[in-house]
């Protein structure tokens, strides 16, 4: 099974109040998740978003994936374009990289934030959610 997914993560300040969102697509359906992560940097909560998108993804014993993000900076670590300086998204990095061997193929792909609306207005239903 291939999957398209695109992700995103978010937070008001930074660090400050985060969330991740994810649209999966597959076999004509499309599945969405949000979920609240409590105080993260930007980067951590795009990082988290992958990672519960790719668990998703390996639950659903997917062989190949498209994922696109708009985060530039973290699709460019994972297409290893980029080093990973910073020791807590180097965690995250690992995490992300275990995951992506249960897969015959992945792909990561950067977009413009115009083109990942979905994944991100997720976000800010979860981060409103939560603060109301």
């Amino acid at each position: 099974m291939h999957l398209k997914i695109h992700t995103d993560g978010g937070a008001r300040g930074n660090p400050g109040p985060a969330a991740l969102g994810y649209v999966l697509e597959y076999d004509g359906k499309k599945e969405k998740f949000k979920k609240f992560l409590g105080v993260a940097t930007n980067n951590q909560a795009e990082y988290e978003a992958i990672i519960a998108a790719l668990s998703r993804a390996k639950a659903l014993k997917a062989e190949t994936v498209d994922l696109y993000s708009d985060s530039e900076l973290i699709v460019n670590q994972l297409s290893q374009k980029y080093k990973v300086k910073d020791k807590n998204l180097a965690k995250l990095f690992v995490k992300v990289w275990n995951l992506t061997l249960y897969f015959k193929k992945i792909k990561f792909i950067h977009i413009y934030r115009e083109a990942n609306k979905q994944a991100d207005a997720l976000v800010n239903e979860a981060l409103d959610a939560q603060s109301s």
